[in-house]
């Protein structure tokens, strides 16, 4: 069975998905509205050395219609999904959205933030 998960940040990186799940993924853009993007330290040194990158970005609700984080949508199998939760430090929480283009998708996110 296949799911979709939306990636706004290292997922999209192809060193980050051959790492994660051995191929490369094709995948198309697709909007996530009522949310902002904030920077988040990483220390994990497993992460750091996949993405190359110490500061990552956190999906945060807003509740605000304006606000909007543009991504790609990737349609992956079940299996998938479960490496991308070892990817993902554990300030992120798995969470199933709607889409700008009305599909379903998983999606990483910390809390909320004040608009």
């Amino acid at each position: 069975m296949t799911v979709f998960l939306f990636s706004y940040g290292t997922l999209q990186q192809t060193d980050v998905q051959l790492a994660t799940y051995g191929r490369t993924l094709v995948g198309i853009a697709d909007m996530l509205r009522g949310y902002r993007l904030a920077p988040l330290e990483i220390t994990d040194p497993n992460v750091i050395a996949i993405s190359g990158k110490t500061v990552h970005t956190i999906a945060c609700a807003t509740g605000a219609a304006d606000d909007e984080i543009p991504g790609i949508l990737f349609e992956i199998s079940e299996a998938e999904l479960d490496a991308t939760d070892s990817y993902e430090v554990d300030v992120y929480a798995r969470v199933e959205v709607m889409l700008e283009s009305g599909r379903t998708a998983w999606v990483y996110v910390g809390p909320p933030i004040n608009a």
